[in-house]
């Protein structure tokens, strides 16, 4: 089974992350996990202009790999086969697309992340990675 594990780095996500690491040792065949990271560059983009396309696309990056660590450790501690993907763009719609085009059989994500006071304004990105996904999609509390 590949699991498509969304993480921004919070409480909530490391919660999934752990969740896939007992789901898959609950399998009789050997599976997969790959963790994402998502980061919306809308509000960086103009940021481009004056610090170049090169020092943004490194900043978020960077914030990709900072909210990957803690997964990592969880998953090499459990021995779990992984790897990670670290993309931008609209987070809900990245999820979604990355799920289909890897295959994958289940994405799992922590029902609320970071950003609680924004989910109120535009909605949570759980919801909207469940109406976008191809893919069964499972929440974590």
């Amino acid at each position: 089974m590949k699991l498509l594990v969304a993480t921004d780095g919070s409480e909530n996500a490391l919660r999934a992350v752990n969740y896939a690491i007992d789901l898959l040792g609950k399998l009789a065949e050997p599976g997969s996990i790959t963790l994402i990271s998502v980061h919306d560059d809308v509000a960086l983009r103009s940021a481009r202009r004056f610090v170049g396309k090169e020092a943004v696309d490194d900043y978020l990056r960077e914030m990709g790999e900072a909210d990957l660590a803690d997964a990592r450790k969880a998953l090499d501690k459990a021995a779990a086969k992984h790897d990670a993907i670290i993309r931008t763009g609209h987070v809900a719609t990245e999820i979604a697309n990355a799920g289909k085009e890897g295959g994958f059989d289940l994405v799992v994500l922590g029902s609320k992340g970071r950003s609680a006071l924004k989910d109120l304004v535009v909605g949570s990105v759980a919801m909207r990675v469940i109406e976008l996904s191809q893919v069964p999609v499972l929440l974590v509390r």
